[in-house]
């Protein structure tokens, strides 16, 4: 924008008075590519590491600081479905060694024995059992170690991503011209670069 200054003089006042005026003036090519380049941001040695270390610290914060926050109910609902398996296995598999420790000691009033003389599920069924809800429990925690892990890797990677340039300046297209003789498709690959 250029401000132009017009001062008029008046006689009966004898004062100088000025008045600006905003004059809308077409913009250069200089100024555009100073424009340009002040979109690219600068590189940032440490943003990579300062994002895995805030999606250490709080999962789904290094997502947020590297403006995905699409990504945070991902995270947390990765996270929420691993320790709601693994307290679900838990639970279950502490009812099950309660159940097989009562009858060890003689007792034969657990949830699992029913109403008869003959248990409803046999102490090797209990020990089966048992195995199975810890390698379950055991399963749940490492699958929510994965994804708190793959939180702070992706959150890494997405900040080393961010400081990729990726313009116009530099661009490979493939294109497709027409023969204007016998109107056949030549196809041609691209290479352009602006500066």
């Amino acid at each position: 924008m250029i401000l132009s200054i017009q001062s008029t003089f008046s006689q009966e006042n004898e004062e100088l008075k000025v008045t600006t005026e905003k004059v809308a003036v077409k913009k250069k090519k200089k100024e555009k590519k100073k424009e340009k380049k002040s979109k690219i941001r600068p590189y940032e040695p440490l943003a990579p590491a300062r994002a895995a270390f805030y999606s250490a610290i709080i999962p789904g914060l290094g997502q947020a600081y590297t403006k995905k926050y699409w990504k945070i109910p991902i995270v947390y609902a990765a996270l929420g479905t691993g320790i709601y398996f693994y307290t679900s296995n838990n639970d279950n598999y502490n009812r099950l060694r309660d159940a097989y420790k009562r009858r060890l000691a003689g007792f034969t009033d657990d949830e699992f024995y029913g109403s008869g003389t003959t248990p409803r599920i046999s102490n090797e069924q209990l020990i089966s059992l048992q195995d199975r809800y810890r390698r379950e429990k055991e399963l749940s925690l490492l699958l929510t170690v994965g994804m708190y892990l793959l939180n702070i890797v992706d959150a890494n990677v997405t900040a080393h991503l961010m400081q990729y340039n990726i313009t116009d300046d530099l661009s490979f297209k493939p294109k497709l011209n027409i023969n204007e003789f016998d109107y056949k498709p030549n196809y041609v690959m691209s290479l352009n670069y602006s500066f």
